[in-house]
């Protein structure tokens, strides 16, 4: 059965409405101030918004109610919040992505330091349409052909925005034995052809209802 994570709750009503739903996974973006504090928004900013979500809040929100999916959208110094989440939630209740190469590869090294059976994901999608043709097209290549990257970063989910995912990356997951992730995928057509058994591990939508009532155990994958 493909699980459900409902995308960007950034709020604790967010929060509360998809565990209301019975999303198996409640993701979240974790950014870091300026001033070092971290706090539930999208963007960067340089310091926390009146009324935004802390970082522990959430965690708080979660443990011992529903799984937390932990998008990390700073660079640098990322085990420490990583090592919070597993100790306030463990690591059976955890899934955590991040775009950036380096951040993958010095949480798995510290989980597998410290025993921690952790879900890492090197996420492939990243938006090119503001940078030089030369860079999106290098871009491109190394997330249609993600091996390399894979393997020195150590991830051991592969995350992948559902176009790239229907081109070539699910193939890849599935040679490599590896779980996917897809997101976001958000339309009933998208959300029917993804959540039929054996295409995904997992699917991040800003529509988890309709996620939830379209999965079916009985649906055959072809």
């Amino acid at each position: 059965m493909t699980l459900v994570s409902a995308h960007r709750c950034l709020t604790t009503a967010d929060i509360e409405a998809a565990i209301a739903l019975g999303a198996d996974y409640v993701e979240f973006d974790v950014q870091r101030c300026a001033d070092g504090a971290l706090i539930l928004h999208h963007d960067p900013v340089d310091e926390a918004p009146a009324g935004v979500l802390t970082y522990d809040e959430a965690l708080d929100l979660l443990a011992g109610r529903a799984k937390a999916h932990l998008d990390l959208k700073f660079e640098g110094d990322e085990v420490p919040v990583v090592a919070r989440a597993v100790e306030r939630l463990g690591t059976d209740d955890l899934l955590v992505t991040t775009l950036h190469d380096d951040a993958v590869r010095a949480v798995r090294d510290w989980a597998d330091a410290e025993g921690h059976p952790l879900e890492v994901g090197l996420s492939l999608g990243r938006g090119v349409r503001r940078s030089r043709l030369w860079d999106s097209l290098r871009i491109l290549s190394t997330e249609l052909f993600p091996g390399v990257r894979y393997h020195l970063s150590g991830a051991n989910v592969v995350v992948a925005h559902h176009w790239l995912a229907r081109i070539r990356v699910r193939r890849f997951a599935r040679r490599h034995r590896l779980p996917l992730v897809v997101w976001t995928v958000d339309t009933p057509h998208a959300l029917a052809y993804w959540t039929r058994p054996g295409r995904a591990w997992l699917v991040t939508t800003n529509q988890p209802e309709i996620a939830l009532r379209l999965r079916r155990t009985d649906r055959l994958s072809p």
